[in-house]
């Protein structure tokens, strides 16, 4: 679930992560190019595994390891961060073009629920001011229960228990 949207940016992520491949004499190959617009269709949180699966399946896709190498270079570029670990997996998420926001995690069933909240975020400029700190961004990931999964079971009652 997410309260969040995309923003506008100057360069699109495509033509971002071709910059940063430039910087370290590195080409922005079909199969690179394909993993960046992959993970840029839609703002939904994702593994590694995920993208091996769906590249698979397409013409010419792209191996594991490129994969795997291709998101450590997307994060190293700054458009994409890791965020939590689910089912022993690194879980990622966009970095460029949305703001700045926490996550609730349900510890149950693994929902991420996605919060902007500037009270929290001029509270730890605060705390860092004070230690001489220079805050260059933050993480908060909150663990705990969603609502779907606290909520009581609903119980069936057995005609015993109506009379």
């Amino acid at each position: 679930m997410s309260e969040l949207s995309a923003m506008p940016v100057a360069v699109p992520p495509v033509d971002k992560f071709r910059e940063f491949l430039l910087t370290k004499g590195m080409r922005l190959t079909p199969e690179r190019e394909a993993i960046v617009t992959a993970v840029y269709a839609s703002h939904e949180h994702f593994d590694a595994d995920v993208w091996i699966e769906k590249l698979e399946r397409r013409k010419g896709g792209a191996s594991r390891s490129t994969v795997y190498r291709t998101l450590s270079l997307l994060e190293e570029a700054g458009l994409i961060r890791k965020v939590a670990r689910s089912n022993d997996r690194e879980v990622y998420e966009h970095d460029y073009g949305y703001p700045q926001h926490d996550h609730l995690i349900c510890k149950k069933c693994g929902e991420m629920i996605e919060f902007p909240n500037e009270v929290i975020a001029e509270v730890l400029e605060e705390i860092a001011a004070r230690h001489g700190f220079r805050m260059s961004g933050h993480r908060l990931e909150v663990d705990g229960i969603c609502a779907d999964c606290s909520r009581p079971p609903e119980r069936m009652h057995r005609k015993l228990d109506m009379i």
